[in-house]
């Protein structure tokens, strides 16, 4: 049953002219002065969603993005400053993007982060998707086999060291520790000092595509994923592959059950308004996925989107056909309780919903819809 609501924020900032009309992804363009702002943002709604009885606030790691869409390099250390300005509310890595690590130092740095915020901030891993960060950082992205296979090593190595208190590791691309001397003796373990003070760690990680040999990952390490803005098919077959999956390795568990949510959502006075004003938002995010193959959209099209949407004869995706698949939800407030109701009965494990910020979402139009969600969604399912 539904009890544990969250608000995720990517980084982003707010050009005036936004959705198809707007400026074109590749001509935003922001200052550093005005970049540095996210971080403001991210205090802002952090200390908001708390005082609405928000439980988890996640942040997306990015890099190298002047166009102001995702634009939060370091989830370890911004979370780690949040947490000393908030009193309970957890920080959600959302995701770490392993690949640009070394699995090590990434698990050190949870590591210290954890003890210092004594249990508030959330691990999370990811593959990445941007070829321009992963692959400036020496990663491969292009290559998506050999990016999979590098990140399922890394999980290896840090799962080892967050749950061992001595480890090593002999695979293709780590062999920890060297085989070197080290004081009068021949290294053969390590131990991650600190070591998080939270055990076991949970791990998250975002479930996009019914990949069987992904979800058979996530199943045997035990990580908990993160599903978003999926239409009641494909959810419903990414759920029943993962319980499968689970059952494998011996986890029982119900449909829904460790894991979450996430939703783009609008709340107004009606739904036809509700999907009016979130439009501009809509088109803002096929602006910044479609090029990147998030939302899928053929060649002509993203050259539409390109084109502002008036290439002849091209049909672009719309909200109202987003909405009525259920990959975005818009109504009422009444509306979004009698969905999330309907889940809670379709799956009776699904505990945590995620309410994202949306790209193009002024601040306070997000915090506005937090606070919707709080006194007039949250109260529905307070047990």
């Amino acid at each position: 049953m539904i009890h544990n609501f969250s608000a995720s924020y990517a980084g982003h900032l707010v050009d005036e002219n936004i959705g198809l009309q707007g400026t074109p992804a590749n001509d935003r363009w922001y200052t550093n002065d005005q970049l540095v702002e996210t971080f403001d943002w991210a205090l802002d709604i952090s200390k908001h969603a708390e005082k609405l009885g928000f439980k988890e606030f996640w942040m997306a790691e990015h890099h190298f993005q002047p166009e102001g869409y995702e634009a939060i390099p370091n989830l370890l250390m911004l979370g780690l400053y949040l947490s000393t300005q908030t009193k309970t509310l957890k920080f959600g890595c959302g995701f770490n993007i392993v690949p640009m690590w070394h699995p090590l130092r990434l698990a050190e740095d949870f590591a210290m982060a954890d003890v210092l915020s004594k249990g508030r901030i959330i691990f999370g891993v990811g593959r990445g998707y941007h070829t321009r960060e992963v692959e400036t950082f020496g990663a491969p992205m292009l290559d998506s086999e050999a990016n999979r296979e590098l990140f399922e090593e890394q999980i290896e190595v840090i799962t080892k060291a967050f749950r061992q208190e001595k480890f090593s590791h002999q695979g293709k691309h780590y062999t920890l520790p060297p085989e070197v001397p080290y004081r009068g003796y021949d290294l053969k373990e390590l131990t991650l000092v600190p070591r998080p003070i939270t055990q076991p760690v949970e791990i998250w990680q975002p479930l996009v595509s019914a990949n069987p040999r992904g979800i058979d990952f996530l199943a045997k390490m035990g990580i908990k994923p993160l599903i978003s803005n999926n239409p009641k098919t494909a959810l419903e077959e990414k759920l029943k592959m993962l319980q499968s999956a689970r059952a494998k390795y011996g986890q029982e568990t119900e449909l829904g059950e460790d894991m979450a949510l996430g939703f783009r959502l609008f709340i107004a006075e009606s739904k036809e308004k509700a999907i009016e004003k979130a439009r501009p938002y809509f088109e803002e995010a096929m602006k910044f996925a479609g090029p990147l193959g998030v939302m899928p959209l053929t060649p002509e099209q993203n050259a539409s989107v390109v084109n502002k949407g008036r290439t002849p004869g091209v049909a672009l995706p719309t909200l109202d056909e987003a909405v009525e698949a259920g990959s975005w939800l818009c109504g009422t407030s009444s509306d979004i309780v009698e969905h999330f109701k309907g889940i809670e009965e379709t799956y009776p494990g699904v505990e945590r919903v995620n309410i994202a910020a949306v790209m193009g979402m002024p601040l306070e139009v997000y915090k506005d819809q937090l606070s919707i969600i709080s006194e007039e969604v949250m109260p529905a399912f307070q047990r």
